[in-house]
């Protein structure tokens, strides 16, 4: 069996010098399972460079398992902006979706994670900003979308809530994406189960 996680840089492992992220302890969990699990989490992803190689890169490995972490990039507030606007993030978690659909229907999305507001609002000093509410409204599309298309919603939002969850203020220290192992797996284990 093959599970791809297809992801920004939260699912890539940033930050988790210890581990590599909640994505490789998956996999090296997976490994006892002989399941190949593939990390495909680029930094500073989007949902639109998430559709640009999505194709490319599951047809290169076929999964029976799909994983979508992606989301927190599009939340980003740019001046008075979104970097992507919630009726075109909605659109392209569905574009998504259809392609994912020609490979299996396991499909999951990870929910977003939270930030603290007082690292990222602004974020390393770019006057862009991570927030709360805006992170709390594309989640919630996800959700929805999730609820609507039968899919596993795996819910992120005030897991990672002590200040040694997070370590720049946006991406999950080691503790935090312990954490999230944690969740994910346990939601997802059904699916390579059955």
């Amino acid at each position: 069996m093959t599970i791809c996680i297809f992801g920004d840089s939260i699912a890539w492992g940033a930050s988790d010098c210890e581990k590599g992220g909640w994505t490789d302890q998956l996999k090296n969990r997976l490994m006892f399972e002989d399941i190949n699990t593939y990390n495909l989490g680029i930094s500073d992803d989007t949902t639109n460079n998430l559709l640009e190689r999505f194709e490319a890169e599951a047809t290169a490995r076929n999964p029976e398992i799909i994983v979508f972490a992606i989301g927190i990039n599009d939340s980003l507030n740019i001046k008075e902006s979104r970097s992507i606007s919630l009726e075109k993030f909605q659109d392209n978690i569905s574009l998504l979706v259809d392609k994912a659909k020609q490979f299996t229907d396991k499909i999951v999305f990870v929910g977003l994670t939270n930030v603290d507001e007082s690292k990222t609002n602004p974020y390393l000093e770019t006057g862009e900003s991570f927030n709360n509410q805006t992170i709390g409204e594309y989640d919630e599309v996800i959700r929805l979308f999730c609820e609507d298309n039968d899919l596993i919603f795996v819910d992120m939002l005030g897991l990672l809530i002590n200040d040694e969850d997070l370590c720049d203020g946006l991406h999950p220290s080691s503790i935090g994406h312990q954490k999230m192992f944690e969740t994910i797996k346990n939601a997802i284990e059904p699916l390579w189960k059955e």
